[in-house]
């Protein structure tokens, strides 16, 4: 009973938001994004090191959980070969445990606020491939991925700060179900190079 009532809520959910390219009938922790970072950016290339930006003001560096919900639960990890391919670091994938299970769950998830992480210039993206509609926030020594959203509330060019509300959770793009895609990328010597969204309490408040 509970599967098919899931599946009728995903139903309509589908009809009800069409820029939302796909939803499924996501089961939480075991399933995962594909991993977005090459082709969200085209060029986008890097490199992972265990490296913090230092001498920064704390609003252009990301801290805290784009979700801002306490009952936020991380449903796939960092790292290649668990999130993304062995030639492409991924991200985090971040979602809503609505119904106090322990686990994620669809209908808590779709629609859930993301907030940036950190003050920077907005990019977005929408009906790309693999990231769905996505969205950049850029300084000069950050920037944060958010990928798969239902829809966005600012617009390319725009300055937003942390705490600043950027979009809501959905599943578009090539999704397993409604979650967020979360990434982190910090400038070394020229080059964007990838970070473990771990290390900047991805679960913390805002």
């Amino acid at each position: 009973m509970l599967a098919i009532l899931g599946t009728a809520w995903l139903v309509v959910q589908l009809f009800a938001r069409p820029d939302a390219q796909q939803l499924s009938g996501w089961r939480g922790p075991g399933n995962s994004s594909a991993s977005i970072a090459a082709a969200a950016e085209g060029t986008l290339s890097g490199r992972a090191e265990d490296q913090r930006g230092r001498g920064l003001s704390s609003a252009l560096k990301p801290h805290g959980n784009p979700l801002n919900d306490g009952r936020t639960v991380m449903t796939q990890g960092y790292g290649v070969g668990t999130h993304a391919p062995a030639e492409v670091w991924g991200a985090i994938d971040l979602a809503i445990d609505g119904n106090d299970d322990g686990a994620a769950d669809p209908q808590g998830s779709y629609d859930a606020p993301i907030y940036a992480t950190h003050s920077g210039v907005v990019k977005v993206t929408p009906n790309s491939h693999p990231a769905g509609n996505h969205i950049w926030v850029s300084n000069e020594q950050f920037k944060t991925g958010y990928a798969h959203l239902a829809g966005f509330v600012v617009e390319s060019g725009a300055h937003v700060e942390r705490g600043q509300l950027i979009g809501y959770v959905g599943s578009t793009g090539m999704s397993s179900g409604p979650h967020l895609d979360y990434q982190i990328w910090e400038m070394q010597g020229g080059t964007w190079v990838n970070r473990n969204p771990l290390d900047f309490e991805p679960l913390a408040g805002l």
